[in-house]
C-alpha cells in the first residue's frame, strides 16, 4: 500500500471507529457488532504497523495499555478541584436552599445524581487528550494519563473543540464490572475491593496501564474547570456544551427554583438509583448561575454554593436462617449468614459474610436471630448486629474439623481465621490450580478460571502437576477448545516450565509467601533443593521475613503432599532455579506494622507485601511491640487499641512516603 492511500485509510478507519466507540460506549447505542469494529481496529493497526509515522495520540490503537509506569507525577492543579459540603437530612438541604436564597434573591439550582467514584480532571490542548490527573488534596494530584486513556468513554480527540479546555468528572467501575473482578479475586486468592468505588481508585492508579484497561471502568464528566474562547452564563450550559464536545455527561440532571422541587427530584433519584449500573451515595445540589457562584464564593475546603445530600444508610431487620460454613483457597473456613430476603438500595439481599468466630462472638449472632443488615454506600451486604434471639437458640461455633474434607481446623497464634490444613480438600483444589496458572504466577495464558474449572470438573486435572501431562487432544475432548486454542494453550503451559523458582514458590500458594516474599526466598537459596534443606532460622535471616513467615515455609514445604508435587512438578521439566542476589533496602528492618480498615488504593496483600520489601514484619494484631499501624477507611478496634498504646498511626500516603 502506498503511504497516500494508507493515511487517507487510516484517517477514515480513525473516524469509523472514533464513530462507533462513542455510540457504543457513551450513547450506549452500537451500530456495528464487536466482530465488525474489532476487524476495523485491526485493519487500522496494520496500517500503523507498516507505516509507524501515521500514528497519532488520538489513534484508537493507542486505547490499549500496557506501559507500566513506575511511580506517578505530581501534577499542580491550576483551578483548585475542591470538595462539597455533606449534608445529611432534607432539613439541611432545606437550610442551604434558604441561605442562597436569602444572599443571592431568585436562584436556581442543578441537581444531579452524585456518582460514587474517583474524581479526576481530564485537560485538552487544540482538542487533543493532553493529561489526566487525578483529585489528590484538591491542589496537588497524581498525572494517570496512560491510565486514563484506556478508558473508552473518554474522547481522545473533541470535536469543535477550543483551544484549551479542562474538565472534571468520576471515574467508576460499573456494578456488573466490579462483581466479575471480585469474582476473579476471590477465584485467585486475592482480596476483593470492597466496593466499586474502591476498585476504580485502586485500578486507576495501577502502574501497568494494561490492568486498568482489564477493568472496564468508566467516566461521567459534570464540570468545565476552565477553558479558553467560551463563556457560559450557567452550569447547565456548560454541561450541554460538554455534551457537543463528545463527552459522556452527568447522565440526568434537572434545574429547580425551589426546595420543594429540590425535594421530589432527591427522592426520585434515590428511587431510581437501584435501576443504575453504577453506584451513587447521594444528590448534588448547585447553585446554577456562574455569577451568581462568585458571589456566594468558597471557604478554603469547600464552595458556599454547593452541597452533596447523602443518602441515609439503608438498614432493615430480617430473619437469620443458617449459617453456612465455606472453604476458601488458602484453606480459610468463612462462615456465611443466609437471611430472609430483604430489598436494600433497590436489590434482594439474602446472605452477608460473617468474618470469623471473633465476630459472630462479639455481636452474639445466633441461628434463628432478627439481625439487622445494611449496605449504605458499600455494595457488599454486612449484618451489624443481633436484635433478639430465638427462644433456645444457641450460641453458633466454627465447626472443629473442614466442612468438606474432615481434617481437623486449626487457628494459628495472631489470627482470627480457622483454617483447614488440607491443601489436598477438595474446596482448595480449583482455587489453588486457578492461582498456581494466574499471571502473578506461573502466567499460563489461557488457563483462566472457566478453563480450569472444565478441566477439573472432567478429571483431566487433579494436581498442578497433570497439566504438564495434557495434550491438545485432551482438550480437544472439551467443548470450550479448538485446535488453535488447545495448541496456543500446550504452548503456554509449555513455556511456564521456565518461569522460575520465585514464580514457582508464589505458584505453589505457601501461606505468608506473597510475590516479593518468593523473590526474596529464590535470591537467597538459588535453587529448590537448598531451600528444601534449609532450616527455618535460615530463612529468618532474610530482611523481611520474620518467625511466622520462615515456619510458614518450612511447614510446608515439609509436608509430604507438596514434596511429592514438587518432585512431580521438576520431573516434568518445570526449571526450579532462581539468581542469588543479595537482599535490599531494610529500612523497615526491626519494626512492625499492623494493618487495619480499607486503604484507599491499596489492597491488604500490596501494602503488606511493601512492607515486607522493606524489611518490616506485618502483624495481626496490636501490642506494645507493634511500631505503626496503617489505618484505612472504617479502621476498628485495632486502630482504637493503637491509639490507647500510643502507637502512631499511619495513613497509606505515610507508608509509601517512608519507601521513596
Amino acid at each position: 500500500m502506498e503511504k497516500i492511500t494508507a493515511e487517507k485509510r487510516a484517517a477514515e478507519l480513525t473516524a469509523l471507529l472514533d464513530k462507533y466507540t462513542y455510540q457504543y460506549y457513551v450513547l450506549d447505542a452500537p451500530e456495528v457488532s464487536d466482530y465488525e469494529f474489532d476487524m476495523l481496529m485491526q485493519e487500522l493497526k496494520a496500517i500503523e504497523s507498516e507505516f509507524p509515522e501515521l500514528v497519532t495520540p488520538a489513534s484508537p490503537t493507542q486505547r490499549v495499555g500496557g506501559v507500566a509506569s513506575g511511580k506517578f507525577e505530581k501534577v499542580t492543579h491550576a483551578v483548585q478541584m475542591a470538595s462539597l459540603q455533606d449534608v445529611f437530612s432534607f432539613e439541611q438541604t432545606e437550610s442551604f436552599v434558604e441561605r442562597c436564597h436569602q444572599e443571592l434573591g431568585k436562584t436556581e439550582f442543578s441537581v444531579e445524581p452524585k456518582i460514587d467514584g474517583l474524581s479526576v480532571s481530564l485537560e485538552y490542548e487544540n482538542g487533543l487528550l493532553v493529561r489526566g490527573s487525578t483529585r489528590g488534596d484538591g491542589f496537588v494530584g497524581e498525572d494517570v494519563t496512560a491510565n486514563i486513556r484506556t478508558i473508552r468513554s473518554i474522547p481522545l480527540k473533541l470535536n469543535n473543540a477550543p483551544e484549551f479546555i479542562e474538565v472534571r468528572g468520576e471515574v467508576y467501575m460499573p456494578r456488573a464490572s466490579f462483581f466479575e473482578l471480585a469474582e476473579q479475586q476471590e477465584l485467585e486468592g486475592e482480596q476483593p475491593f470492597k466496593n466499586p468505588r474502591n476498585a476504580a481508585a485502586g485500578s486507576l492508579r495501577q502502574k501497568d496501564s494494561a490492568i486498568t484497561a482489564k477493568r472496564k471502568l468508566d467516566m461521567f464528566i459534570f464540570n468545565v474547570q476552565q477553558v479558553r474562547g467560551k463563556e457560559f452564563a450557567t452550569h447547565s450550559q456548560s454541561l450541554d456544551y460538554l455534551k457537543e464536545l463528545g463527552f459522556k455527561t452527568i447522565p440526568t440532571y434537572k434545574v429547580c427554583d425551589s426546595y420543594a422541587q429540590i425535594e421530589e427530584e432527591i427522592n426520585r433519584i434515590g428511587e431510581e438509583r437501584s435501576q443504575f449500573s453504577y453506584d451513587i451515595d447521594g444528590v448534588v445540589i448547585k447553585v446554577n448561575s456562574l455569577a451568581q457562584r462568585e458571589i456566594m464564593g468558597a471557604t478554603a475546603k469547600t464552595p458556599k454554593w454547593a452541597v452533596a445530600y447523602k443518602f441515609p444508610p439503608e438498614e432493615k431487620e430480617t430473619t437469620l436462617l443458617d449459617i453456612e460454613v465455606n472453604v476458601g483457597r488458602t484453606g480459610a473456613i468463612t462462615p456465611v449468614a443466609v437471611f430472609e430476603p430483604i430489598l436494600l438500595a433497590g436489590t434482594s439481599v439474602s446472605r452477608a459474610v460473617l468474618h470469623n468466630q471473633d465476630f459472630i462472638d462479639e455481636k452474639d449472632i445466633r441461628i434463628g436471630d432478627t439481625i439487622v443488615v445494611r449496605k449504605a454506600g458499600e455494595i457488599i451486604p454486612e449484618v451489624l448486629r443481633s436484635v433478639a434471639h430465638k427462644e433456645g437458640a444457641v450460641t453458633f461455633t466454627l465447626p472443629a474439623v473442614c466442612p468438606v474434607c474432615g481434617t481437623p481446623s486449626v487457628r494459628e497464634e495472631g489470627e482470627s481465621v480457622l483454617r483447614c490444613p488440607n491443601v489436598q480438600c477438595p474446596a482448595q483444589l480449583l482455587k489453588n490450580l486457578i492461582h498456581f496458572a494466574s499471571k502473578n504466577a506461573m502466567n499460563i495464558d489461557g488457563l483462566g478460571p472457566a478453563n480450569m474449572k472444565l478441566m477439573v470438573d472432567s478429571g483431566l486435572v487433579k494436581s498442578a502437576a497433570d497439566l504438564y501431562s495434557l495434550r491438545k487432544e485432551n482438550l480437544l475432548s472439551l467443548e470450550r477448545f479448538g485446535e488453535r486454542s488447545a495448541e496456543n494453550l500446550i504452548a503456554s503451559i509449555d513455556n511456564s516450565r521456565k518461569a522460575g523458582l520465585a514464580r514457582l514458590l508464589h505458584a505453589l500458594g505457601i501461606r505468608n509467601i506473597g510475590q516479593r516474599a518468593a523473590v526474596l526466598l529464590s535470591e537467597k537459596f538459588g535453587d529448590i533443593d537448598a531451600l528444601l534443606a534449609a532450616k527455618a532460622e535460615d530463612i529468618a535471616d532474610i530482611e523481611g521475613f520474620g518467625e511466622v513467615m520462615a515456619e510458614s515455609v518450612v511447614s510446608a514445604l515439609g509436608e509430604p503432599h507438596m514434596r511429592d508435587l514438587i518432585d512431580k512438578l521438576k520431573a516434568a521439566g518445570v526449571e526450579m532455579t532462581g539468581e542469588k542476589k543479595s537482599t535490599g533496602d531494610g529500612r523497615f528492618a526491626g519494626l512492625t506494622f499492623v494493618l487495619t480498615g480499607t486503604l484507599p488504593t491499596m489492597k491488604r496483600d500490596q501494602a503488606k507485601e511493601l512492607i515486607e520489601s522493606f524489611g518490616g514484619k506485618v502483624s495481626g494484631s496490636v501490642s506494645k511491640k507493634t511500631s505503626f499501624v496503617v489505618a484505612g477507611e472504617d479502621a476498628g478496634s485495632k486502630l482504637t487499641k493503637a491509639q490507647e498504646l500510643g502507637i502512631e498511626i499511619l495513613s497509606e500516603a505515610d507508608l509509601i512516603a517512608r519507601t521513596q
